[in-house]
C-alpha cells in the first residue's frame, strides 16, 4: 500500500481524534444511533430522545436514501434535514446523515455535523473530492465489494483535498453467504488499526440485516478494538419504511448499550 500516504500510520503520528461538538471519535467508544430514514418529526425526535437516554453520543438519520429499487422510499430531502435539526435542538445530539450528490454537499453541510458517504458511493470520486473540500467530518463506509486497500484509497481522496477528519466504517461485505445481508469483516478493525491513524467504527445493522444479531456483532466490534458503532434504532421498527428487519427498538438498544459500556470498561481496565 505504498500510495496510502495521508491515511497511513507514521512513527511520529498519533491517532486521529475527531471532535464533533462535545463528542470525541477515536478517544473512548462512540455510539451513533437512530432510524435508517427520517420519516416524520414525531418518529425522529422520539427516537432521538430514546437513544440519548440509553447513552448514544450522536444521532443518525437518512434524509436522502439511495435505494436498490427506484420505487422505494428515497427520503424526505430538505424536510428531513430540517427535522434532524429539530432533533438536535431537542436532544443536543450531533447529526450524522448521508449525502449522495456533489450538488448537495454545501447545503447538507449546513444541517449535518458529519457527512456520511454510503457503501454505494464509496468510489464516487467526485463526491469524495467534494466532501474533502467541505471541512466537515466524513464517515466513509466500506463498499460492499471493496478491499481494505480500495477503501483506504477512497479515504485518501478526501484527505488529499485538505480534510483530515475521516471516520472509517466497516459495514460488512458481500460474500457467498446469503443467510445474513452481508458478512461482517471484523478482522478489518484490527487490520485498519495497524494501517491507519483514522478512527474505525462498525455498522452491525447493515452487516447482518437481522436485528437479533446486531448486539452480538456490536460486542465483537468492542472486543476487536473499534472506536464506535453506528446502529439503526426506531421507536417502532415494525412500521419502519426501510430496513425494519435490521432495526432495534428502543428497549433492545438500551439493553445492548448497558452491555457495551460494561464490556468496553472491562477491556480498558484489563489491557
Amino acid at each position: 500500500m505504498r500510495d496510502i500516504k495521508l491515511a497511513a500510520i507514521k512513527k511520529e503520528d498519533s491517532k486521529t481524534i475527531i471532535y464533533v461538538d462535545d463528542v470525541a471519535i477515536g478517544n473512548g467508544f462512540c455510539v451513533i444511533a437512530g432510524p435508517c430514514s427520517v420519516e416524520n418529526e414525531k418518529q425522529t425526535i422520539e427516537t432521538a430522545i430514546a437513544v440519548k437516554k440509553a447513552g448514544a453520543d450522536m444521532l443518525r438519520g437518512g434524509a436522502f436514501k439511495p435505494r436498490t429499487s427506484p420505487y422505494a422510499f428515497q427520503g424526505l430531502g430538505l424536510m428531513g434535514l430540517k427535522i434532524l435539526k429539530k432533533a438536535k435542538a431537542e436532544t443536543g445530539l450531533p447529526i450524522v446523515t448521508e449525502v449522495i450528490d456533489t450538488r448537495d454537499v454545501p447545503w447538507v453541510s449546513e444541517y449535518a455535523d458529519v457527512l456520511q458517504i454510503g457503501a454505494r458511493n464509496m468510489q464516487n470520486f467526485s463526491l469524495l473530492k467534494e466532501v474533502g473540500k467541505a471541512r466537515k467530518p466524513v464517515l466513509l463506509k466500506r463498499g460492499m465489494n471493496s478491499t481494505i486497500e480500495e477503501w483506504l484509497y477512497c479515504a485518501e481522496y478526501i484527505l488529499n483535498e485538505g480534510n483530515p477528519e475521516v471516520i472509517l466504517c466497516e459495514r460488512g461485505i458481500r460474500t457467498f453467504e446469503t443467510y445474513t445481508r452481508n458478512t461482517l469483516d471484523i478482522s478489518s478493525v484490527p487490520c485498519l488499526k495497524g494501517l491507519t491513524h483514522l478512527p474505525v467504527i462498525v455498522d452491525p445493522s447493515h452487516a447482518s440485516g437481522m436485528a437479533n444479531l446486531v448486539p452480538y456483532l456490536s460486542y465483537a466490534a468492542v472486543a476487536a478494538g473499534a472506536d464506535g458503532l453506528i446502529v439503526e434504532v426506531h421507536i417502532k421498527p415494525e412500521d419502519a419504511i426501510c430496513d425494519k428487519n435490521q432495526t432495534l427498538n428502543t428497549v433492545e438498544f438500551a439493553r445492548m448499550m448497558k452491555k457495551i459500556r460494561s464490556l468496553y470498561a472491562f477491556i480498558e481496565e484489563n489491557q
